[in-house]
C-alpha cells in the first residue's frame, strides 16, 4: 500500500484560486440574469455605454444626479433599466404608485443589499436599526417608538427653543462690535445646534458645542466633507454595488469611517455607563420617563418584551447621534440659503412670527399655527431631502402596479410590472421630489406659496403616500422615525433666527451654490473650502 506524503499534495496557487472564484462567480451571475431575465419585464432604459460602471461613476460624479434620473424618466419612462457596474442593472422608480408598493414592503420583500449591510456596518456597527430587517428591524423599531410620540416632542420644544437662543446670544456679541452685519459661517452654528439638542433631548447630555467645547465627533463629520477623494476611491464606490467588500480596502475615507464609528461608540458608552449609574443611585431625570436612553435602557433588561443586546443599544445610539445630527442641520442650512436668496420669501416669514408678539410659537403654533412656517420648513425638505436615493434588494418575485402605463422594450403598454428576485430597485427621492411631471413646471423653484394655495399641489403630486407627499422621510414601515422630532425641531430653530436676524449671501444674489461630499451631501458656496456657508447675518431691532 502506498503512502501519500504531505509534502506530494496538490497546492493551490494563489493564480489558480483567483480563477476559480471567477468562473464561479461567472457562472453564479450567468444564472442569476438568466433566470431575472425570464422572470421580469423587459423595461426600457439608457442603452449601456461603458460595462465597466455602466452608469454609477456618472451619477457618483454629477452635480445633479437627480436631473439625470428625470431626464431617463422622460426619456423611457417611469419605470425603467438603468445598467450599472459590470453587466448589471438596476430598475429606477419613478411611479408613485410602484413606489407607494415598494415601500409598503420594505424590510421583508425589499430588504437591504449587501452593500447597505457592509456600510451599515462599517459605520455603526451590528445590530442598528438601520442596518436590520424583519421581525428584527420591528423589535428595534419598537423599542424606540414611545420616544417620537406626539407628547415625547412636544415636552422637547424647550429643549429645541435652548439652542436656537444660545445662538442668538453668541450672533449678538459678533454683531454688537459689527452694526452693519457681520459674515458668519452658519453651517458650522447648524451643525452645534443639532448636536447640542440631540444630546439633551435624547441623552440628557449637554455636548456643550454652542458653549465652544469641543467634541470629537463634529470634527470627524466635518473631516468627510474637507477631505477630496481620490480617483481610485470612486473606481472602488462604482465597482462596490458588485463587490461590497471593496469599500473595507484601506483608504482614507474608509479611516474616516472607521474614525467616526469609534467616536460615536466612545461618546455611546461614555452616556451609557453615565445613565446606569446614575439609575442605579437613583438619580432621576429625563432619562427616567420616555427619552431615547431611557427606553434603550429599559429594552436593555434581561426581562423586557423588546429584549435588547449591549451591542443592539449602543447601535441605536449611533444611529441617533447619527440622524439628529447630519440631517437635521443640512436641511436647516439649506433654509437659510433659500431665504438668503430669496428676500421677499423671508420677509414673508418674519412677518408671520412677529404677528406672535414678542412670543415663541407655542407647540401647537409650531404644527398648525403658522402656514408660512410650515410651507417654507416644508419646501426646504421637498428641494433638499438629505437622503437622496435608496437602493434596496427583492427577496423575493413580484409585481409592481403602476399609475400609469409604460412601454416594454417591444412596444407593449403594460400597467404593472414583473420584478425578479435579486433585482436591485432604486427610488431617487431627490428626483422624485422636484420632477416636473409630478409638481408642475415650476419644481426646481424655491416656492412655499405652493404649500399654502389650495391649488398648489398637482393631484399627480398627491399621488405620492410619504409625509406631506414627499419622499423624504420615505414611507412604509421604515418611514423615518425622528421625523416629528425634526421638523419640530427645524421649526422652533428657524422661527427663533428669522425673527431676530436677516441673512444675505455675502456674495450676491447670484452666489452659487455647491455640494460638498460628505457622510451625506452638505450645501457650500462655490469656492469655500470645505463645507463653508458664509452669510452676511444682521441684527434686526
Amino acid at each position: 500500500m502506498s503512502v501519500i506524503l504531505p509534502e506530494t499534495i496538490p497546492t493551490l496557487r494563489p493564480v489558480h484560486a483567483v480563477a476559480i472564484f471567477a468562473v464561479s462567480w461567472v457562472l453564479v451571475t450567468v444564472v442569476q440574469r438568466a433566470r431575472r431575465y425570464l422572470k421580469a419585464t423587459n423595461l426600457r432604459g439608457p442603452p449601456r455605454q461603458n460595462f465597466l460602471f455602466g452608469f454609477q461613476k456618472d451619477l457618483n460624479e454629477s452635480k445633479d444626479p437627480g436631473a439625470l434620473y428625470e431626464q431617463w424618466a422622460q426619456d423611457y419612462g417611469s419605470v425603467y433599466r438603468l445598467p450599472s457596474a459590470l453587466g448589471n442593472s438596476k430598475v429606477v422608480l419613478c411611479d408613485p404608485k410602484a413606489i407607494a408598493h415598494f415601500y409598503a414592503r420594505e424590510s421583508f420583500t425589499y430588504v437591504l443589499t449587501p452593500l447597505n449591510k457592509v456600510f451599515s456596518d462599517m459605520l455603526l456597527g451590528k445590530g442598528s436599526l438601520l442596518g436590520s430587517e424583519g421581525e428584527v428591524h420591528r423589535r428595534l423599531r419598537k423599542s424606540l417608538t414611545p420616544a417620537f410620540s406626539i407628547a415625547a416632542i412636544r415636552k422637547l420644544t424647550s429643549v429645541f427653543y435652548d439652542s436656537a437662543y444660545k445662538t442668538k446670544a453668541a450672533w449678538d456679541l459678533i454683531l454688537e462690535s459689527n452694526p452693519d452685519g457681520a459674515i458668519i459661517e452658519v453651517q458650522q452654528w447648524m451643525n452645534h445646534i443639532s448636536l447640542d439638542t440631540i444630546g439633551i433631548a435624547g441623552f440628557s447630555h449637554d455636548f456643550g458645542s454652542l458653549d465652544g467645547k469641543h467634541a470629537d465627533v463634529t470634527e470627524v463629520f466635518d473631516s468627510f466633507s474637507s477631505a477630496k477623494p481620490s480617483p481610485i476611491f470612486g473606481v472602488l464606490v462604482s465597482l462596490a454595488p458588485v463587490f461590497p467588500w471593496l469599500v473595507r480596502l484601506p483608504n482614507p475615507r474608509t479611516k474616516l469611517i472607521q474614525k467616526l464609528n469609534a467616536s460615536m461608540g466612545d461618546i455611546s458608552n461614555q452616556l451609557l455607563a453615565r445613565t446606569r449609574k446614575e439609575k442605579e443611585g437613583g438619580v432621576t431625570g429625563i432619562h427616567e420617563e420616555k427619552s431615547i436612553i431611557g427606553l434603550l435602557l429599559k429594552a436593555e433588561n434581561a426581562g423586557s418584551e423588546l429584549h435588547l443586546s449591549q451591542e443592539e443599544v449602543l447601535a441605536q445610539m449611533k444611529v441617533l447621534l447619527l440622524a439628529g445630527y447630519e440631517t437635521t442641520s443640512i436641511s436647516m442650512t439649506w433654509a437659510l440659503l433659500e431665504l438668503s436668496r430669496d428676500q421677499a420669501a423671508q420677509e414673508k416669514l418674519r412677518e408671520e412670527l412677529i404677528q406672535l408678539g414678542g412670543a415663541d410659537p407655542t407647540w401647537d403654533q409650531l404644527t398648525s399655527g403658522l402656514p408660512y412656517l410650515d410651507a417654507v420648513v416644508h419646501e426646504v425638505l421637498r428641494l433638499h431631502p438629505p437622503i437622496t436615493e435608496m437602493n434596496r434588494l427583492a427577496a423575493d418575485d413580484d409585481v409592481l402596479p403602476l399609475s400609469e402605463p409604460i412601454q416594454t422594450t417591444s412596444g407593449q403598454l403594460i400597467d404593472r410590472i414583473s420584478v425578479a428576485k435579486g433585482t436591485v430597485l432604486l427610488v431617487p427621492m431627490h428626483s422624485v421630489n422636484r420632477s416636473s411631471a409630478l409638481w408642475g413646471s415650476d419644481a426646481k423653484d424655491f416656492k412655499p406659496e405652493r404649500w399654502i394655495h389650495e391649488d398648489g399641489i398637482s393631484e399627480k403630486a398627491k399621488e405620492i403616500q410619504g409625509h406631506r407627499h414627499l419622499l423624504t422621510f420615505v414611507d412604509g414601515p421604515r418611514t423615518c422615525l425622528g421625523k416629528g422630532f425634526a421638523v419640530a425641531e427645524f421649526k422652533a430653530v428657524l422661527s427663533v433666527l428669522i425673527k431676530n436676524f436677516s441673512f444675505e449671501l455675502r456674495d450676491g444674489p447670484e452666489t452659487k451654490i455647491d455640494l460638498a461630499r460628505g457622510v451625506l451631501p452638505r450645501p457650500k458656496i462655490e469656492g469655500e473650502d470645505g463645507c463653508m456657508v458664509p452669510l452676511r447675518v444682521r441684527r434686526l431691532d
